[in-house]
């Protein structure tokens, strides 16, 4: 009985607790290097939105009958459009990115906040509430300072958002782990295993 615990809180909590550490890391590396980080964002962004306006740009000759092949172009040009500025031109297209990032975290943080409420009863809730507000407070951080500091705070804000949910994971990961260990012979727990 106890061999199958270990073996489920192996195969199970140990991904999420090494992911939980490289999120940790990585968002330390991403606050300790903002411009790096803003700019290195925004490059990846500018590539998703070339890459996707090429997608729609292959699917308005491809899709036949389903609208105007003329719309579907002009919307895959104004996607790689975009895409190309982000790339050619990342710190401007900063500024943007910034806004959205600050709407993201308001809609996050409101999320894991009512999310808690759902849940607050469970082992390790508490960290998802510490989560959506840290999150909630850095959008709204981002929104009260735009535009005059979007060429570092991107960066920034997604190295604290980083590290923060890399800790709620862990925390909740190893709280987990405990768990099986202190009611690894229930008979709910052999259900589980198997």
């Amino acid at each position: 009985m106890r061999i199958a615990t270990e073996a489920v809180s192996r195969r199970v909590l140990m991904p999420s607790i090494l992911l939980s550490i490289l999120l940790i890391i990585f968002g330390f590396l991403a606050i300790t290097l903002p411009v790096a980080a803003s700019l290195g964002v925004a490059l990846v962004i500018g590539w998703l939105v070339l890459f996707s306006g090429l997608v729609q740009l292959i699917h308005a000759f491809q899709s036949k009958g389903i609208g105007h092949v003329v719309w579907k172009v002009l919307v895959a040009g104004f996607y790689l459009a975009a895409g190309a500025y982000l790339i050619a031109r990342p710190a401007l297209g900063l500024a943007g990115l910034t806004f959205a990032l600050a709407i993201f975290f308001v809609a996050v943080g409101l999320v894991d906040v009512s999310a808690y409420f759902s849940t607050r009863k469970s082992v390790g809730s508490s960290w998802m509430l510490l989560d959506g507000i840290v999150t909630l407070v850095l959008g709204l951080m981002i929104w009260n300072r735009w535009p005059a500091t979007s060429l570092w705070v991107l960066g920034t804000l997604v190295g604290i958002s980083m590290v923060m949910t890399g800790i709620t994971r862990l925390m909740m990961a190893v709280a987990a782990r405990k768990l099986l260990q202190v009611h690894g012979d229930s008979p709910l727990h052999e259900r589980w295993a198997a």
